[in-house]
């Protein structure tokens, strides 16, 4: 009778075991057990789309699971961000977003479907970059200067090609137009991919894109660059002035990617996909990768989920009062 007492305890045990490990608290402890999605809000080519691709190389490699890249299009990345927004929480759709998606969105989309601070849970800062402004190799222009006389006196033959309303290149390229009170004819694409081809090809005549997709077209001579956005040079492109020393002191706008989940996502996945990507960041190859492109990869303290939560509420905050960039609209629309 001991003996059965005793076997049966054992078996008991060995159920509830086996039941624990069904369960989706111990199902979270495999985690990833398929392949993650991350959702990149533009075209491929661009400079979110390169970072991303960069970074989840990486990550995969920690995870022993593929991160596959899906290219959502549309509203200056807003369209993909609300696709993310709706994905279920648990840790297999992932965003990576930037200071459009998360800052500037809010001020130019008024019935933006989600609320950036609200709808997402922050994984960590990827990576800092500078703007650069950028012109068509035959342009005739050298400088800011050059170009804010150039739009003064072409205002109605210019136009200005960007990444879509809200998006960085929109942000950047918008502001700078308030400032020289420049009003050139606008073109969307679907990311600065497609706008940086149409640039070289001289469809358009100028556009702001982050250094990391731009640096290699400036170096070939496809497109030249007359200023970086940015408090100091790059060490990339030594030669090319800040927006300061061209004499444009209140232009300054520090582009940024970070990753994101839906809102919801269990806190223990957040810390695995946070620590993964400080694996990445941290490995000397993709950091020199990155910081070859003239990005600046954060410190670890900068890459936590509560400093990207701050820094999305600061985004946000900074844009939504100012409204500088005109609303859908609020433009003339190259045709």
């Amino acid at each position: 009778m001991d003996n059965w007492n005793g076997r049966s305890s054992r078996l008991l045990l060995g159920l509830l075991a086996i039941l624990a490990a069904t369960t989706p608290a111990a199902a979270k402890l495999d985690y990833p057990m398929r392949a993650i999605t991350v959702i990149v809000p533009f075209a491929a080519g661009g400079p979110t789309d390169i970072v991303a691709r960069i970074v989840t190389a990486h990550m995969a490699k920690t995870f022993r699971q593929q991160i596959m890249i899906e290219n959502v299009v549309g509203a200056g990345g807003t369209t993909a961000a609300s696709r993310a927004m709706r994905a279920a929480p648990d840790g297999y759709t992932l965003l990576i977003g930037h200071m459009g998606t998360h800052g500037n969105a809010v001020a130019v989309y008024p019935q933006l479907a989600y609320d950036p601070v609200k709808d997402f849970a922050p994984i960590g800062l990827v990576i800092e970059m500078p703007s650069l402004v950028l012109a068509r190799a035959d342009l005739p222009a050298q400088n800011l200067g050059d170009l804010a006389r150039y739009l003064n006196n072409h205002s109605k033959l210019t136009t200005m090609a960007h990444a879509g309303i809200g998006s960085v290149s929109y942000a950047t390229c918008t502001l700078l137009n308030s400032i020289i009170d420049a009003h050139p004819a606008t073109k969307a694409y679907q990311g600065t991919g497609p706008a940086l081809q149409a640039l070289m090809a001289g469809h358009v005549d100028y556009m702001c894109d982050q250094i990391v997709s731009a640096f290699p077209r400036i170096k070939s001579g496809d497109v030249k660059a007359l200023a970086i956005v940015s408090p100091r040079r790059s060490p990339v492109l030594p030669d090319v002035p800040t927006a300061t020393e061209a004499g444009i002191g209140n232009f300054a706008i520090t582009a940024w990617n970070a990753l994101f989940a839906p809102k919801g996502t269990p806190r223990e996945l957040i810390d695995r996909l946070n620590a993964a990507l400080g694996r990445a960041l941290d490995d000397p190859d993709v950091r020199k990768e990155l910081t070859d492109l003239g990005s600046e990869v954060p410190s670890v303290e900068e890459r936590s989920p509560a400093e990207l939560a701050k820094r999305v509420e600061s985004e946000v905050a900074r844009w939504t009062p100012s409204s500088k960039p005109p609303p859908v609209g609020g433009e003339r629309v190259a045709q």
